[in-house]
């Protein structure tokens, strides 16, 4: 730009600037439409920041640590057009603006109208402080945890008298612990040391990556340093205390994820059991019928989007009905007409699985189709900070119990049950003695493919749920029903909890494929042994399976 262009439009601005004073000092004022608060965030916007933040921090408001959090995570904001900070709220590419006092509904406007309250990484840093000290004055113990456990990380960042008051004060045993780990954190960072050993004795026992840490520096020290080689000692021995115990939970993590996949096994491989150890029928479309109970499942949440909990309850009689119709077709259709020609059903079944595949890709959809879990299966119980069990998991490995248990008693205090057990043991006697026999072939078939369903519902809330669901099952079936015992529930039970947990144990060295060739070893080799598995059916027929 000439020279002269330049000293005209700076002509321009000065008069524009003399004229319309008003221009300026709207940058400077701020409004909030709460007169305590329009100094603060005048300030704030004037760059004062820190004191801007600390002047918020001393007011006597109940909202403080409300207003504070919203700086922080961006929802509060500057609304340009008014100068005036508002707190928003997004909906989908606009914002809905809110008055920071009576918390009204102003307007809705796009994202280029408002502008975030500036931050830096110093005062985030500084604004978690501010939140945290805030944190522990609430009444609340939920909230003076969270400051609490806010400190762990940085310890220094509160004195240690401070830290005495509170534990003085406190009555909750949860932050009173955390409160106590705090202070430990600062004895280990003290010269002292008699403080240092007495924070690494309280940290001795906490599992935690920070405590677990803080006791790892003191342990690995220099020895030209100034910690104590006595002090230095007993921080090796907490160390290797801390790993023998994480060692452990983490063994005990192992087998309940062996349980856990050991269940989804037995789930599985239940109804093949029934089927295969009573009419010696090799069904292939085992998976498929898993695979139709999970889009049973899929089905209820479509129907039932508002109430995710009611709808997986009733998709276990749903799936197990569906499935079960559908066994029953297949049986009276196909499976009747090849009894005793064991390597025909293999055949048949195999193509009807295909059958199934491509009916639910054409029907529903070739990709993965999305199944929530309910709120009551989600999160974690956790023990310790190295231990935690899954709900989801936790919840199917009972239901496996409980399917696996009503199941016994079905097949032990009914009189179909009573006749299932007499056909699978001589059929040519059970119907001598008037057992129907294609009556029990069909509703056995029909029990274990419903079964199946419900096992898919199950899986569903594991796993992707797709066409090729069923694929990834029917041979770990096939390998825990001749494990265990064809026809034999109880075997069923223990060899898939012990595949499953063999898995497991063997995955952490192995690897995940490695693991699975040397599970499948073992049980050639095992077979070879026992050809009948680990509980061989009785009877004058069972010599035939």
């Amino acid at each position: 730009m000439p020279l002269r262009l330049r000293r005209i439009f700076s002509s321009m601005l000065c008069l524009l600037c003399l004229w319309c004073p008003s221009l300026v000092l709207a940058q400077d004022s701020v409004a909030t439409g709460d007169p305590e608060l329009d100094p603060v965030f005048s300030a704030y916007v004037d760059g004062e920041r820190n004191e801007a933040l600390n002047r918020l921090a001393g007011l006597p408001r109940d909202d403080k640590r409300e207003l504070l959090t919203g700086i922080l995570e961006g929802e509060l904001m500057l609304w340009k057009a008014e100068s005036r900070v508002v707190r928003v709220k997004k909906d989908g590419r606009n914002y809905v603006i809110y008055d920071l006092a009576t918390s009204e509904e102003l307007d809705t406007v796009k994202k280029r109208r408002l502008s975030r309250l500036k931050l830096d990484n110093r005062v985030r840093s500084y604004l978690r402080d501010l939140i945290a000290s805030l944190g522990l004055q609430s009444e609340v113990a939920s909230e003076r945890l969270l400051a609490v456990r806010a400190l762990l990380s940085k310890p220094d960042s509160i004195e240690r008298e401070r830290i005495e008051q509170l534990i003085e004060a406190e009555a909750d045993t949860q932050v009173l612990n955390a409160l106590r780990a705090v202070r430990a954190r600062q004895m280990i960072a003290s010269n002292d040391p008699i403080e240092q050993r007495a924070g690494i004795d309280a940290l001795a026992e906490d599992l935690s990556p920070d405590a677990r840490r803080a006791i790892g520096e003191v342990a690995n020290a220099p020895e030209d340093s100034e910690i104590a080689p006595d002090t230095r000692e007993a921080a090796q021995l907490a160390m290797v205390i801390q790993q023998k115990a994480v060692d452990r939970f983490r063994m005990f993590e192992t087998v309940f994820f062996g349980l856990s996949l050991g269940s989804v096994l037995v789930l599985a491989a239940i109804g093949l059991a029934i089927t295969f150890g009573v009419m010696g029928v090799i069904n292939m479309a085992h998976g498929e019928l898993i695979m139709l109970g999970a889009y049973c499942a899929y089905g209820m949440q479509l129907l039932m989007p508002d109430s995710l909990a009611l709808a997986l309850l009733l998709s276990i009689p749903v799936a197990f009905i569906f499935t079960g119709a559908v066994g029953v077709l297949i049986e009276r259709t196909v499976i009747r007409f090849l009894y005793g020609r064991p390597l025909e059903t293999l055949l048949a079944t195999f193509g009807i699985s295909l059958m199934l595949q491509q009916l639910v890709r054409t029907t529903v959809s070739a990709q993965n189709v999305p199944v929530a879990n309910p709120d009551f299966m989600s999160g974690t119980i956790s023990f310790n900070p190295v231990f935690s069990l899954t709900l989801n998991r936790l919840y199917i490995l009972a239901f496996c119990l409980l399917v696996f248990f009503l199941l016994l008693l079905l097949l032990k205090r009914s009189r179909f049950g009573l006749e299932m057990r007499a056909v699978s043991q001589n059929r040519a006697m059970a119907r001598a003695m008037g057992v129907r026999s294609a009556r029990v072939d069909a509703f056995t078939f029909g029990l274990g493919a419903g079964i199946a369903g419900i096992a898919g519902v199950a899986l569903s809330q594991l796993t992707n749920v797709g066409p090729n669901l069923g694929q990834a099952y029917i041979v770990d079936s096939f390998m825990v029903v001749v494990f265990g015992g064809v026809g034999n529930l109880w075997g069923t039970l223990i060899g898939g909890m012990t595949l499953g947990v063999a898995n497991k144990l063997l995955e952490p060295w192995a690897g995940a494929i490695l693991a699975k060739v040397l599970v499948l070893v073992f049980l050639i080799l095992f077979i070879q042994r026992r050809p009948r598995g680990l509980f061989p059916q009785r009877g004058r027929a069972a010599e035939t399976h």
